[in-house]
């Protein structure tokens, strides 16, 4: 299990997560996105240097949106409490403006050992766009800009869009040759003129590339949370095939209405820039791809379900492979130590015994009879049976002296 880094942690005495969030049980995705932001911009420690008690609320806020942001966790916490959640192990994540070099290096290491770590995006960020302070470059329909944004900055852009290209839906997508760490954000715009944080995509590495993208195509389309049950998927290997769509976590917004909208890339590396490729495309132009694209959503949906049926014949047919495995184990033993004794018996029938503590002195059975006198009737004519020169060995002798010389008699008359 590989180690597990952590953000801010949990309060202690924990609070009802709705409570801190100011929440209804039955509250959108969005509400609750919306209660954390605020709260989490509230009482971030960038703004509040000076007062302890702010930074232990941003951590309890931090703590809460964890829980209710995740739809396992949420519902695990639902049905049984903090204590489902204890069981389970909680992912944190973590602001790297308010992390030590020395974390942020450990942190980093983690990172490039595979280890999924969340990050928040820096309070300045989402402060400078709610105030609308931030500098938006225009990014035309069908084009691309490249750039590097340094870490914990982001660059702002905005996609115009008349009401055809709405309608035929819009991709607005973020690469990364040099595989950099980066999140893509939406905005929504507010009547004060600031923008307010709606989506956001976390780079991942697919190939030789990380990228995020958005797709607003008038059909749910489903992003993946990689670091979703990653603590559990570490303990239990097996469950890391089964867990493996549990990720996939609906987007809150599908379609774009004809106006201005804006993205921006965040870099999320831990020391150096975020190199990125940003663009905007009309799906109108990618119609087959488009209907691909909801046809593999729909069969992955329909196989996180048959995943979930199958874990549990899975798990069962699991337990018996265990069980049945154990019984080979005993059995096998068993057959083996009965064929034992069975050579065992067999080799007692004999008449001439192997030394043993079980019978009698060498050479002579368990009823003291001598050697001699267990001979088979007949072996003695067969072994000392007289020849001509009087012995056994004679005759073979003799046989051997015959074959000689006749080839030797013969030689000599074939001389003469």
């Amino acid at each position: 299990m590989g180690p597990k880094v952590e953000g801010p942690s949990a309060p202690a005495m924990r609070r009802d997560p709705y409570e801190v969030l100011n929440v209804s049980k039955d509250s959108t995705d969005q509400e609750i996105k919306t209660a954390y932001r605020k709260l989490a911009l509230k009482y971030h420690p960038d703004k509040n240097v000076d007062n302890p008690e702010a930074s232990e609320l941003f951590k309890e806020v931090a703590y809460s949106y964890n829980i209710l942001s995740d739809p396992e966790k949420r519902r695990q916490y639902d049905s049984a409490g903090f204590e489902a959640l204890d069981a389970e192990g909680l992912d944190m994540e973590i602001d790297l403006s308010n992390l030590g070099t020395v974390n942020t290096m450990f942190a980093a290491l983690f990172s490039k050992l595979g280890v999924p770590i969340k990050t928040t995006i820096s309070a300045n960020v989402l402060e400078e766009a709610i105030n609308g302070t931030v500098t938006v470059r225009p990014l035309p329909i069908g084009t691309s800009v490249s750039g590097k944004v340094d870490k914990q900055c982001a660059h702002f852009f905005g996609v115009t869009i008349n009401e055809q290209q709405a309608e035929a839906g819009i991709v607005v997508r973020v690469t990364s040759t040099a595989q950099s760490k980066f999140k893509l954000l939406y905005f929504e715009q507010e009547a004060n003129g600031g923008y307010n944080l709606a989506l956001q995509e976390d780079s991942e590495k697919t190939g030789k590339v990380t990228s995020a993208g958005m797709y607003f195509l008038h059909f749910q389309v489903y992003r993946m949370d990689s670091t979703v049950n990653a603590l559990a998927m570490a303990k239990d290997p097996e469950a890391a095939f089964f867990k493996r769509l549990e990720g996939l976590q609906p987007c809150e917004v599908s379609e774009l209405k004809a106006g201005t909208h804006i993205f921006a890339v965040y870099g999320d590396n831990f020391f150096k820039p975020a190199s990125y490729m940003l663009e905007a495309l009309c799906a109108r132009s990618y119609e087959e791809t488009t209907e691909k694209l909801k046809e593999i959503e729909a069969q992955i949906l329909r196989k996180r379900t048959d995943l979930r049926q199958f874990e549990t014949e899975y798990r069962k047919a699991l337990a018996r492979f265990q069980e049945v495995t154990n019984r080979y184990g005993q059995e096998k033993q068993s057959v083996d130590e009965l064929l034992k004794q069975r050579d065992g018996i067999h080799s007692s029938f004999t008449v001439t015994r192997v030394p043993n503590g079980d019978f009698g002195s060498s050479g002579s059975a368990g009823n003291g009879t001598s050697s001699s006198s267990n001979r088979v009737p007949g072996e003695d004519s067969k072994m000392g049976s007289p020849v001509e020169d009087g012995s056994v060995e004679g005759k073979d002798k003799s046989s051997k002296k015959k074959w000689f010389n006749l080839n030797l008699r013969g030689s000599d008359k074939k001389i003469g």
